[in-house]
């Protein structure tokens, strides 16, 4: 298992590797996405508005839970990654025991923080007096279950980060998988209605934990979950926070940004909002693929910073070339079947029209997003920590003030367009800072003669 991981990261030809590396987490997000749509149909069926209501309100609560596992996991899978290259396997027991006992603290200090505040929190996540109900008893699901969400974020990318791709896709399937079924059951068989779809989730979340810890305990060579491994060092925290916040804080700013758009195009009136709420669903699945090929291949570049510049290099410039090949073949059946994708979801011709022209401009910056994604990871993968918190700010920040000019001067195509500007600016800060930081992520290339 070792011997062939630490082939993929060290010989495999680039193209192999990288695919070794990104096409699991591309079919592991992928799957995600379709599971997102089954559980708001499973819920569907009940033809309750009220309960898909509290499924939509709950979704900033379930980000912010899967991003305090990413804070943990991103930051402390890169760093694995990193110690890999450098042949230090102490260190590597020592960090992912500490990702591990970590996560689950962190869970339960949300689970005791959160749960005398939940009326508070209900409100404030915008239930109406007919949804309240249903939206706590999510809520007070989604918090006792806490500990095992922050686990399978976390641990999903500790996983990863040792090469095990495939384990870590198998155990992202497996999540979906169980909450499918867990879901079918809940609603047709048992008819618990909110509370099942919300214990469904955490009960698959806590299944693919296990599995992962399973892993982690008695198959891989170098990651442990063994107590007497765990260690808080200075190093161990400085190296894990200071890539994991920067995708915390990414991970914010998304929910505020739909959040705020969502404030501008209801001025548009409800067909506006309905049509980019249909485009950012069909928008999802390529995202999605792009973001699994540019978080695959994270352990690779992290691995071969400390390990092999040049081919690091290869690594980068090999996965710019799929993102170019992935966007356009995206966008000629976007630009081909446009109608057709927004008539999947309703049969009202405005509706079809106003949503082709949305997805018609936000497929534009399917390539830019694909190449901030991938910017961001090599800053998180080559611990450039300042650079990594700059890109998941920037388009955050750049949006707001866009969306005002772009909204008062250009009204309802403004609005639309702003997402393509914020994204052009992210682009070309990442594009700056790469270049300001090639040196440090190349230095010995010189030699090499390239």
């Amino acid at each position: 298992m070792d011997a062939q991981n630490l082939h993929y990261f060290e010989k495999a030809p680039i193209a192999k590797a990288v695919a070794h590396f990104a096409v699991p987490m591309m079919l592991g997000t992928s799957m995600s996405v379709i599971y997102s749509i089954l559980n708001a149909y499973f819920l569907g069926t009940l033809n309750n508005t009220a309960m898909l209501t509290a499924l939509a309100l709950t979704l900033p609560l379930f980000a912010i839970i899967m991003a305090l596992g990413n804070l943990i996991g991103m930051g402390s899978g890169t760093f694995i990654s990193r110690l890999l290259g450098e042949k230090k396997y102490d260190e590597v027991r020592h960090v992912s025991s500490f990702a591990f006992y970590s996560s689950i603290v962190l869970g339960l200090i949300v689970m005791a923080a959160c749960l005398p505040l939940i009326d508070s929190i209900v409100r404030g996540l915008g239930a109406t007096p007919d949804s309240f109900g249903y939206t706590k008893d999510y809520v007070t699901i989604m918090l006792i279950g806490s500990p095992f969400v922050v686990l399978f974020f976390t641990l999903e990318n500790i996983v990863r980060s040792e090469g095990a791709a495939i384990m870590s896709m198998v155990g992202m399937i497996l999540s979906v998988v169980v909450n499918i079924i867990l879901d079918a059951a809940v609603i047709f068989v048992f008819h618990w209605g909110v509370i099942g779809v919300a214990s469904a989730t955490v009960i698959s979340n806590l299944v693919a934990s296990g599995f992962y810890a399973f892993h982690m305990g008695y198959k891989s060579p170098f990651l442990t979950i063994s107590v007497k491994w765990f260690k808080a060092n200075k190093d161990i925290l400085s190296n894990v926070f200071k890539i994991g916040v920067p995708v915390f804080v990414m991970s914010l700013f998304l929910g505020a940004m739909s959040l705020v758009l969502n404030l501008f195009l209801v001025e548009y009136g409800d067909q506006a909002a309905a049509a980019f709420g249909i485009t950012s669903r069909l928008l999802q699945f390529p995202e999605f693929i792009l973001m699994g090929l540019c978080e695959g291949v994270v352990p690779l570049i992290a691995f071969s910073f400390t390990a092999n510049k040049l081919r690091l290099k290869q690594t980068i410039g090999f996965t710019i070339k799929t993102i170019v090949v992935l966007a356009a073949l995206f966008g000629v059946i976007v630009y081909l079947i446009s109608g057709r994708l927004i008539g999947l979801f309703t049969n009202d011709p405005q509706l079809i029209e106003v949503g082709s022209y949305i997805l018609h401009v936000t497929f534009l910056s399917l390539f830019i997003t694909g190449m901030t994604t991938l910017f961001t990871g090599i800053f998180q993968a080559t611990a450039q920590g300042t650079a990594a918190f700059i890109m998941s700010v920037i388009q955050g920040v750049t949006l707001i003030p866009v969306l005002y000019i772009a909204n008062r001067m250009y009204g309802f195509h403004g609005v639309v367009w702003s997402l393509v500007i914020a994204d052009a600016v992210a682009f070309l800060v990442g594009a700056i800072m790469l270049y300001i930081l090639r040196n440090k992520l190349q230095p010995d290339l010189d030699h090499l003669g390239h």
